[in-house]
C-alpha cells in the first residue's frame, strides 16, 4: 500500500470517529424541570416565638416570583395596613415581608402562600407553603376544617374568604359588617378550607364571597355563609365543617329615579319589590294617568306617564305594604320621545310546546289583529289568536303549530299602538318549528321525599332553569321537548310553600332552602325517553 493511500485511509478512520463523537455528545437541552422550589431557612426561623421583629425573609433554592399573590397569600389574624411582600413581578431567591404596624401581644400569625410560590424558569409551584411565628413565648396548634358550597349553584365559587370570630364578651351579629376577623383562610379555586394554629376558645364561622377583599361583608356586594353552632375547640377539632354562601335579600329601599324620556322615569330599589306603590304629588293636567311595569331582569321600575307636562321636578312619594314610605324628587325636562322597538326572544326556532311571544321597547297599548298576518311555509294562513299581558308587556301568538314547518309573521302599520302614540312601521318575523323526533324526554322518580311541596328543575351547564315543575305528591315527573345536551336536576325543598326558592339572612340566623342535586350530569339525546331516579338523601 502505498504511503498517500494509508494517508487517505487513516483520515477516512479520523473523519468517522470525529462524527461519531459529535453525535454521542449533542446539545439536547436535557429533561424538563419538574421540581418545586425548595424552602432553605428563613430569618427569623419558621415556627419562631417571641417574634419582635418588623421582617422577615425567607430563602429557597432557585430564583422564584409570586402569582396572584393578592389572592394567594392570606395572612391569619388579619393585618391593617397590611404588610409590604416582594418580590411582586420580578425574580428574587427570597421573600421579604416588612410588618407597617405594631403586631398584636401573644398572638400566633399565619402565612398561607397558597399556590403563589413558583420557580422563575418553569413555573412549578411549591404547594400551600406557611410561615408561622408567635409574639408570645408558644405556638396555639389547635386546626379545623370543612367545605363552603353555593345554596343555589352547582357552579363553586373560587376564592371564599373563611373567618372565625371569637364568641367573648365583645362578640354581636353585627361585627361582621365593621371588624375584621380573628382569623382568616380562604378556599382558593376548590371547596376546601383549613385552619390552623388556633387557640382554645369559642368561635363564630362565617363565609364570604368578598368582593372587595377586606374581611367585612357588604350585603349590596358580598355572598355570605354561617354555620349556625357555635364551635369549641379543642372539642370540635375533630368535626368537618359545612356552610353553604348566599346571597341575602336587601331590606327594601327606593332610589332616586331618574328620566330617561320624554314620557319615561326608572325606579330603582334595592329588595323584594314587595307592593311597592308610587304615587305622585305634584299638579297635574286633569288627564293625567301613569302606567308602571317592572323591568324582566333588573331591580326597577318603569314609571310611563301621559301626557307630557312641563314642570321643573317632580314629586313622588314611594310605599308598599310593610309601611315603608319615601319622598322622592328627580329632575324633569322635555326629552326625545322614546320610538317603538318589536322583539321576540325566539330569533330562529320556536319549541313545539311554546307560543311565540313578542314585546316592545314601550309599553303595548293595542294589537289590531286583522293587520297581522300569519303563513307557514306553503303560504297558507294560519289560524291564531293574540294574548296580551300589559303587566308584563309581552303579547302571545297561539295558533296550533306542526312538526318540521316553518312560519312567516307579518305586522302590517298600525298593527301596534303604544301608550305614547307611537306605532309600526311593516315587521316580519321568520322561525320554525322541528321534528318531535329532535327532542328527548326526562321521566323523573322521586324518592324519600319527607315533606311536600317541592320544586323540581332542570337546569343546563350554566346553571340556567330550562325547566321546573311544582310537585305536592309523589309522582312521575316528564320533562319534554328537551333539546339534545347536557342537564343537571335540582330539587328544592320548598320549606315555606310559597312555590320559589328563598334565601337566607344572617343576623335573623336563617339558612337557604336546602337544594338537592342529582349526582350525575343526565345526557339527553334526540327522540330518546331517558329515565331517572333520584333518591333524597
Amino acid at each position: 500500500m502505498n504511503k498517500r493511500l494509508e494517508m487517505l485511509l487513516l483520515t477516512l478512520v479520523l473523519l468517522v470517529f470525529v462524527i461519531s463523537c459529535a453525535k454521542k455528545g449533542s446539545i439536547t437541552g436535557g429533561e424538563k424541570d419538574e421540581t418545586p422550589p425548595v424552602f432553605v431557612k428563613a430569618f427569623p426561623p419558621n415556627f419562631s416565638t417571641n417574634f419582635n421583629k418588623n421582617e422577615i425573609r425567607i430563602y429557597f433554592d432557585e430564583y422564584i416570583k409570586l402569582k396572584d399573590a393578592q389572592k394567594q397569600i392570606i395572612i391569619s389574624p388579619p393585618m391593617d395596613p397590611k404588610p409590604t411582600i416582594t418580590p411582586l413581578g420580578s425574580a428574587s431567591k427570597f421573600i421579604r415581608i416588612k410588618f407597617e404596624d405594631t403586631l398584636l401581644q401573644n398572638t400566633t400569625y399565619s402565612i398561607n402562600f397558597g399556590e403563589s410560590v413558583e420557580d422563575n424558569n418553569e413555573g412549578n409551584t411549591l404547594p400551600f407553603f406557611r410561615y408561622v411565628f408567635s409574639t408570645g413565648d408558644f405556638l396555639d396548634s389547635l386546626s379545623i376544617k370543612g367545605t363552603v358550597n353555593n345554596a343555589v349553584q352547582k357552579k363553586i365559587d373560587p376564592y371564599i374568604t373563611v373567618a372565625l370570630y371569637e364568641m367573648d364578651e365583645n362578640y354581636t351579629d353585627s361585627l361582621i359588617y365593621n371588624t375584621v376577623p380573628r382569623y382568616i383562610t380562604n378556599t382558593l379555586d376548590s371547596i376546601t378550607f383549613d385552619f390552623y394554629n388556633l387557640k382554645e376558645g369559642k368561635y363564630k364561622l362565617i363565609a364570604l364571597k368578598d368582593a372587595s377583599s377586606n374581611y367585612l361583608y357588604d350585603p349590596k356586594q358580598d355572598k355570605i355563609g354561617f354555620y349556625e353552632e357555635i364551635i369549641t375547640l379543642p372539642a370540635d377539632t375533630a368535626k368537618v365543617f359545612n356552610v353553604e354562601i348566599f346571597r341575602e335579600v336587601l331590606e327594601f329601599k327606593a332610589l332616586l329615579p331618574k328620566q330617561v324620556s320624554k314620557n319615561e322615569f326608572l325606579f330603582p330599589y334595592e329588595g323584594t319589590l314587595d307592593s311597592m306603590k308610587i304615587n305622585l304629588l305634584s299638579d297635574t293636567p286633569e288627564n293625567f294617568e301613569s302606567l308602571v311595569i317592572p323591568d324582566k331582569a333588573k331591580d326597577t321600575l318603569h314609571y310611563w306617564f301621559r301626557p307630557f307636562f312641563e314642570t321643573d321636578s317632580l314629586i313622588f312619594e314611594i310605599t308598599n305594604s310593610k309601611n315603608y314610605r319615601d319622598t322622592l324628587i328627580p329632575r324633569f325636562k322635555d326629552q326625545y320621545k322614546d320610538s317603538l322597538l318589536v322583539s321576540s326572544k325566539y330569533r330562529s326556532s320556536l319549541p313545539l310546546n311554546e307560543n311565540f311571544t313578542f314585546f316592545a321597547s314601550t309599553p303595548i297599548d293595542s294589537i289590531n289583529k286583522e293587520l297581522i298576518n300569519l303563513t307557514d311555509k306553503d303560504t297558507l294562513d294560519v289560524p291564531f289568536s293574540i294574548s296580551l299581558d300589559k303587566v308584563e308587556n309581552e303579547a302571545q301568538l297561539i295558533f296550533e303549530k306542526t312538526e318540521s314547518n316553518s312560519y312567516t309573521l307579518q305586522m302590517l302599520p298600525e298593527a301596534i299602538k303604544d301608550y305614547v302614540g307611537n306605532v309600526n312601521d311593516t315587521l316580519n318575523f321568520n322561525f320554525r318549528t322541528k321534528k318531535l323526533a329532535d327532542y328527548g324526554i326526562i321521566f323523573l322518580t322521586l324518592q324519600n321525599v319527607e315533606s311536600y311541596p317541592v320544586i323540581v328543575e332542570v337546569t343546563n351547564e350554566k346553571d340556567e332553569v330550562i325547566s321546573e315543575k311544582n310537585v305536592s305528591k309523589e309522582e312521575l315527573i316528564t320533562f319534554d321537548y328537551l333539546n339534545p345536551g347536557k342537564y343537571y336536576i335540582r330539587v328544592i325543598l320548598d320549606t315555606n310553600k310559597n312555590g320559589k326558592w328563598d334565601t337566607g339572612n344572617f343576623l335573623k340566623g336563617i339558612q337557604p332552602e336546602a337544594i338537592k342535586y342529582f349526582p350525575d350530569v343526565v345526557e339527553v339525546r334526540a327522540n330518546w325517553e331517558l329515565k331517572q331516579t333520584f333518591i333524597l338523601e
